[in-house]
Order: structure tokens, then C-alpha cells, then sequence
């Protein structure tokens, strides 16, 4: 037999239905915040989330009796300091419904972001909808489904077949005003659009797949209403048209002041119809001097050439905006910086004035555009307009050790004038031992001093160590050598090289192939890198015996490391090995990352 119900159960579930119909909870409110303390508190932990929205949104905080309360001026209500616990009450409400995401956020406002992530699963619910080609009603009138409508308390409380319940307008009048972050399909950037969103304070807005001059002017009307509040603006997978970009930057301008707030603007993995020429469109150069706030800029894997690069390259250099990212990355923009190398050497370079843009680059990413070893030359005169950097980005380009060679006098000038690059990706550029050698050589003078370095997938081979182990002794915090081929040879001489204690924070030694030479190494790094929390050992031919020498080092060394991945080994596994990991947690969560038994697990192929 069920548990009989407890008579506070049945009277909590009794309110709770009251409170989701408009008509009752006005009235039954100013009754219910005067309950003890200790039923308020069970009824907060009981409510569904609807229910607990109108809690919250009309408490009156007038106990003028309770001596923990501090009056708001603002609003003239009083306030308990515990503020009985509501925001906790929405992080429990939020991860019962999204258990996935809770550990991926963190939030002071549980409430805002319970109803702005739930609004969006309304809107990619109609999305679903109104993207089927014989869909022609209103957008508003696209019912929600039963399963979302439960989560909020709808389904089993209230009948919502003769309401307003159940259609998206309803959510987005009832909602919106929680949202500040929201995606719209294609399907969804339409006049009507704009009305249903009127309630949103939008500060970031992400747009996929337009592609027509409807949706291009359906847009338009959302972010002209939004254009005061927007602040990061993003495009994926759009098809843009240089009419199309003048005039969605024309519906950015606050009219008041003839400028612009978005401080992030983000165009990924797009098409434009026209080849770009000697200039960008009228819009983008309009949008990008009228930005006094636009800090970032990423225009990745939009296919972009050399053209569009040199054109948005002169731009900058000619603007007073405050761009401190800027993001290229996956487009073919080989021979760019050519004509910049030519006007620098012959002088002409004078004619650009100080305090550009470019003056203010933090963070530079050049990712997988093609470039050789010559671009690597010109680029080193580039980076003499950016006195500021402090992360490149040049990975996956195959700039070889000549093209490492010839941004050498860089880094051998920032070093001794303005020491500010603290992180260096250089993955996948087809350098060799004595490459990298000579680089970690040139690195280890930084005044700076570096922090982050990758050359990972580049294949070295076990001659690298010596050059590792003198560079472990940098302050450098953050290594990513994974794929390099140090083998076990290259593991021992690390070992060996290990003498005082490291800076080190995060290591990745993936996929070197170093069998049981990785997990000795690992034991003397741990005794000798205090601060070391995140261990990447992934896919090192470590036998099984790996992981108690492992665990022993960790008991020993008594450090902070909060993950360790130790996946892509072929281990059978026993009771015992199993149950020695189980001690090391780090807020509740294992530390350990192990494979999947033998029977599943898959070998990998890390050869060059």
C-alpha cells in the first residue's frame, strides 16, 4: 500500500494549485506569507515552479517584527536576510530539470535563469513546429507541449486546453522578462517575433541559418527593438549577402547617439554571397567605428580569403575602437599580411597612427588558415602593431621550423620591451625537435613570464625531453606536449631532469606512447608540482600496474589535482585497483577518469 499523505502534504499540495490559477493567488497570498518560518520554508521546498514564480514575485517582506530584516528604499518592502532560501530553492528546481547543465553554470540568480533557459525550450519547441513547410498559422498560437508544461507545474493542476497556458505567447508575456540570452532559428526571425520577445531585456542574442531577405528583415525589427540593451550578437551557419550586412548593422545604431553597445560580435561558420574586394561593406566599417564598447571580434570558418583579411586587418589599424579579441580562426587568408610587410619595410607603416585599435589586441587566434612559413615572417611585423598581446594562437598551420624561426625576433623583442605574451599555441604546425628546442630556449627568457604553452600533435620524438625538462623549470603553469612522441625514452629523461619544485597547474601528455615510464614520471611530477590540478595521461600504453604506482604518488604527494585522465588503456580490471581510486574526490566528484573495461575499450592510433 502507498503512504498515507500527511495532512501538511495534502494542505501544501491544495496551495500549490491555488497559486498557478491567476484568479486565487492575489487573495491567498498576503495570508500565506504569514505562516511560521518553518512552514514557509517546507512550502518553498514544495511549490512547483509557476507556484513559487508567484511566491516570489509578490512577497511583500512587511515584518516589521523581525530584527534580521533590512528595509530595500527602492521598493519600501522589508527583507528577511535569509531571503527564506528562495534562490536555493530555484537551483534544486533548476537541476531536477536540467541535471546535465546545473554543474556547468554558476548563477546568482537561479530564479532568471530557471525561466530564461525554460523559455528557450519553448521557443526551440515551436522552432520544431513552424519549420515544417506547410506551417502557416501564427507563431504565437504554436501550442507547448504537455512535457514541457509539467515541469512548471501546468499538467495535473490546471486545465490548460480552453487557456492561454499552452501557446508560446503566453510564456513569452509570462517570461520574458527573464530573459537576457536566447536563440532564434530562421523560422523564427519574423514581425511577429519581435512583438512576442517585447517583454526580454536581450542582452546576447545567437541567430542560425538565415539565409532570405525575409528573415533578414524580420530580424532587423528584433534587434532595432533590442538594440539598447544587446550586448553580444552571434551568427552560425547564416548565408549573408553585403546588403544583408549593412543593413542588419543599420538596425544596430541607437539613433540617440548614433553608435552602438554590442561589445561581442561572433559570425560562424557563414557564407557570404559576393567575393569581398579591396574594402569591406559600408555596414561592417560603420559598425566597427561606431563600436566604442566592441571588445571582440570572431569571424571563424566563414571561408574568408586573404582579401577580406588584409581589407579587416587595414580597417582596424585606421579605427579607435577598444577590440581586445579577435578571432580568424578555419579560413584560407594565406599571403594577408604580405603588402603590411612590403609598406613596413619601406616605411610607410609611419602612416598609421598611434593608439589604433590594434594598440589594445589581447588575444589573437589564427587557427587553421593555411599559413607558411612566409606568412609567419610577415605576421612578425603585424605583431609589432599589438604591443599588447598576450595569447597567439598560430596552431594548424603548417609554418614549420623556418616559419618558427622567423617569429623568433618577436618574441626575442617582446621579451625584452613588453614581456605581456603569457599563452602560446603552436599544435599541429609541423615543427620539429630542434625547432621546438630552439623556441623553448628563446621562451625560457621571457620576463613576462609565459604561462601557457602548447605544441602538442607536432612530432618531436624522445630527443624533445632535454629541452622539456630545462623548460619545466620556467614559471610556465600550463603544458600541452600531447602527441609528441616522447615515448618511454622521452618519460625517463623527464624524470630524470626533475629537480625543484614546479609552477605547474594543468600538464596534457597524451598520446605519447610512454607505457610504464608515463606513470613513473607521473609520480615524480606530483612530488615536485604542488599546485598541479588537471592531469591529461590519456591514451599512453600504461599498463594496468600504472594506476596503484599512480594512486601512491597521489597519497604521498598530498597535492590538489582534481582530474586525471587516465582513458584510452586496455585494462582489466579487479576489485582492488578499482576500489583504490574511489578515495581520491575532489568536491564530491571522482579524480580519476578511467577507460572502459577491455572488452569495450578501442586502442588508439596515435602514430604520426
Amino acid at each position: 500500500m502507498s503512504e498515507t499523505p500527511s495532512l501538511l502534504s495534502l494542505c501544501i499540495d491544495a496551495l500549490s494549485q491555488h497559486l498557478l490559477c491567476a484568479e486565487d493567488h492575489v487573495s491567498l497570498l498576503p495570508a500565506v506569507y504569514h505562516l511560521p518560518l518553518h512552514l514557509l520554508l517546507t512550502l518553498i521546498t514544495r511549490l512547483p515552479p509557476f507556484a513559487l514564480l508567484q511566491f516570489h514575485h509578490h512577497i511583500p517582506f512587511q515584518d516589521q517584527d523581525d530584527e534580521t530584516s533590512s528595509v530595500n528604499d527602492s521598493t519600501n518592502k522589508r527583507k528577511r536576510s535569509t531571503d527564506w532560501n528562495l534562490n536555493s530553492a530555484w537551483h534544486k528546481l533548476f537541476n531536477l530539470r536540467w541535471p546535465h547543465h546545473v554543474n556547468q553554470i554558476e548563477s546568482d540568480d537561479w530564479q532568471q535563469l530557471y525561466w530564461e533557459t525554460h523559455l528557450q525550450d519553448c521557443i526551440d519547441e515551436a522552432t520544431e513546429v513552424a519549420i515544417i513547410p506547410s506551417f502557416s498559422g501564427s507563431i504565437g498560437d504554436i501550442h507547448i507541449s504537455d512535457s514541457i508544461l509539467k515541469y512548471i507545474g501546468f499538467v495535473g493542476h490546471i486545465s490548460h486546453s480552453t487557456c492561454e497556458h499552452s501557446k508560446l505567447s503566453y510564456h513569452c508575456q509570462q517570461f520574458g522578462s527573464h530573459a537576457s540570452c536566447l536563440r532564434l532559428q530562421n523560422v523564427l526571425c519574423t514581425a511577429e517575433t519581435s512583438g512576442l520577445l517585447r517583454e526580454c531585456k536581450l542582452q546576447k542574442l545567437v541567430l542560425r541559418c538565415i539565409r532570405s531577405k525575409e528573415q533578414i528583415d524580420g530580424l532587423c525589427k528584433v534587434l532595432a527593438q533590442h538594440c539598447t540593451t544587446l550586448t553580444s550578437l552571434e551568427f552560425v551557419h547564416c548565408t549573408l549577402s553585403t546588403d544583408f550586412i549593412n543593413v542588419i548593422f543599420g538596425s544596430l545604431v541607437i539613433e540617440s547617439v548614433q553608435k552602438h553597445g554590442i561589445q561581442h560580435l561572433s559570425i560562424i561558420a557563414s557564407s557570404f554571397l559576393e567575393p569581398f574586394t579591396d574594402s569591406l561593406p559600408s555596414g561592417l566599417v560603420s559598425f566597427l567605428s561606431s563600436g566604442r564598447s566592441l571588445c571582440s571580434l570572431k569571424l571563424s570558418d566563414n571561408h574568408h580569403g586573404r582579401t577580406f583579411a588584409r581589407a579587416l586587418f587595414m580597417t582596424l589599424l585606421n579605427l579607435s575602437s577598444g577590440i581586445s579579441v579577435l578571432d580568424l580562426s578555419e579560413n584560407k587568408i594565406a599571403g594577408w599580411l604580405a603588402d603590411f610587410k612590403r609598406r613596413f619595410l619601406s616605411g610607410s607603416h609611419q602612416s598609421f597612427g598611434i593608439g589604433k585599435s590594434l594598440q589594445l589586441l589581447r588575444v589573437l587566434n589564427l587557427r587553421g588558415n593555411n599559413l607558411q612559413k612566409d606568412d609567419a615572417e610577415s605576421l612578425r611585423y603585424a605583431l609589432a602593431r599589438m604591443p599588447n598581446l598576450e595569447e597567439l594562437d598560430i596552431s594548424d598551420n603548417l609554418i614549420e621550423d623556418e616559419g618558427i624561426r622567423n617569429l623568433i625576433p618577436y618574441f626575442l623583442g617582446a621579451s625584452e620591451t613588453c614581456p605581456h605574451i603569457t599563452c602560446l599555441k603552436l599544435e599541429n604546425c609541423d615543427l620539429s625537435c630542434a625547432g621546438v628546442s630552439h623556441l623553448l630556449h628563446v621562451l625560457s627568457t621571457f620576463r613576462g613570464p609565459l604561462k601557457s604553452l602548447s605544441v602538442a600533435d607536432n612530432y618531436l620524438g624522445s630527443q624533445v625531453a632535454e629541452a622539456l625538462g630545462n623548460f619545466f623549470s620556467t614559471p610556465i603553469e600550463v603544458l600541452d606536449v600531447a602527441g609528441v612522441g616522447l615515448g618511454s625514452s622521452g618519460f625517463q629523461e623527464l624524470q630524470n631532469l626533475l629537480k625543484e619544485e614546479l609552477k605547474l597547474v594543468k600538464i596534457n601528455i597524451s598520446k605519447n606512447r610512454g607505457g610504464i615510464e608515463t606513470a613513473k614520471f607521473l609520480s615524480k611530477l606530483l612530488s615536485k608540482a604542488p599546485q598541479l590540478i588537471d592531469v591529461n595521461a590519456a591514451s599512453n600504453l600504461m599498463p594496468i600496474e600504472s594506476l596503484s604506482i599512480i594512486c601512491s604518488a597521489l597519497k604521498i604527494a598530498k597535492g590538489n589535482v582534481q582530474h586525471l585522465d587516465l582513458t584510452g588503456h586496455i585494462w582489466d580490471y579487479k576489485p582492488d585497483q578499482v576500489s583504490i581510486c574511489t578515495e581520491f574526490v575532489h568536491n564530491g566528484l571522482p579524480i580519476f577518469v578511467l577507460p572502459s573495461s577491455s572488452a569495450s575499450a578501442v586502442p588508439h592510433d596515435d602514430d604520426p
